[in-house]
């Protein structure tokens, strides 16, 4: 992945682009959040409506571990996992601290985001997840 060199406050939230444009917000028992509802809210927003933005709703387990759940444009909906936002969370949440990976949990699974932290841009940015095979199909033309 490319290197993030920027970081966009908007009041305690987060704007940044990781392949694609993320809003990163921390919450209170994600597990339990209104994803849809309020992911659609900010997409939807007179900020966003135009050009879209995922919107990524961040909860700390530990120093190590963050939980995070997608509202994903042109989804429209929440989706299992997604690389870019869980890559835009993970940033958010290790900048200003001295680690350089941090363990994710999506409702997909688990994965892992590994970052280099250069002041306030980070680079060799690295995503590790399993990967399996969950449809194969046939098309005749």
């Amino acid at each position: 992945m490319g290197d993030v060199n920027t970081f966009i406050s908007r009041d305690e939230n987060f704007e940044l682009n990781t392949g694609s444009p993320h809003f990163v917000k921390f919450v209170n028992e994600v597990e339990n959040y209104a994803v849809y509802k309020n992911g659609n809210e900010i997409r939807n927003s007179a900020t966003y409506k135009d050009e879209g933005i995922n919107v990524n709703f961040v909860e700390p387990i530990s120093e190590d571990e963050i939980f995070v759940r997608t509202y994903e444009r042109g989804v429209e909906d929440e989706t299992f996992s997604c690389g870019t936002g869980v890559t835009a969370s993970a940033l958010v949440f290790l900048k200003g601290k001295n680690k350089v990976e941090v363990d994710v949990k999506v409702l997909g699974g688990n994965l892992k985001v590994y970052a280099e932290q250069d002041g306030d841009s980070f680079r060799n940015i690295w995503l590790e997840g399993p990967a399996k095979q969950v449809f194969k199909g046939k098309i005749d033309l």
